[in-house]
């Protein structure tokens, strides 16, 4: 397991904005040092500060996405040790929210698959000038998030699959009453007023993939 400090990286930058934005935590899924030096270049570049962490195992990926707590992941397409589908499964079922890019030299269905399954966006290892403005862009999209409660989280979850209100209260071990009232506060909190929204949004952020709404 590798660590960059993106801010030691020794590459010019231009006036940043990066110190009226928190300092992320970027978990990279890549077995090429070379693919994520330039990843890494790219997001100095685009004022993106933060810690960079690279895998190249499932075993290196799950440790990391437990002890690192990422706030975005970055995936290569094609590990043969670990697909970016198997990616989004991992991060999907242990820390949904979390946005997963995918980082790919080659367009081809795969990727709408993975899209489907609830990766954030995809940037061509060609076009790394994309990346920043990828990450900005999920990370403000799943913003809303940060409001909820994990009982509140886990009620949108749990929505956005299609259980009725009686399921969700007896799956969770509170009262229908209970449940009812962390949905309402969840509608209130990310300012959706139908059920319609929230499942769209529970999508839209990966907590859920679309085949499961």
């Amino acid at each position: 397991m590798t660590t960059t400090n993106l801010r030691d990286a020794t590459v010019p930058t231009t006036a940043s904005n990066s110190a009226l934005e928190p300092a992320l935590r970027i978990l990279m899924v890549e077995d090429v040092a070379a693919d994520a030096a330039l990843a890494e270049r790219e997001l100095h570049q685009a004022d993106v500060s933060g810690t960079c962490v690279r895998v190249d195992t499932k075993e290196g990926f799950v440790r990391a996405l437990r002890e690192f707590v990422p706030d975005v992941v970055l995936t290569d397409h094609s590990l043969p040790s670990l697909g970016a589908p198997d990616v989004i499964r991992i991060v999907t079922r242990s820390r949904p929210g979390i946005p997963v890019i995918l980082l790919t030299g080659a367009l081809d269905e795969r990727i709408v698959d993975c899209l489907n399954a609830g990766a954030a966006d995809f940037v061509t290892k060609a076009n790394l000038s994309r990346l920043g403005p990828a990450i900005r862009m999920a990370l403000e999209i799943r913003a809303p998030l940060a409001r909820l409660s994990p009982r509140q989280l886990e009620v949108l979850r749990r929505v956005a699959e299609g259980l009725p209100t009686r399921d969700i209260a007896r799956q969770m071990g509170i009262s229908i009453k209970t449940a009812e009232a962390h949905r309402g506060a969840v509608m209130k909190r990310l300012g959706i007023h139908n059920l319609a929204g929230l499942v769209r949004y529970a999508i839209r952020v990966g907590l859920v993939p679309p085949r499961t709404a």
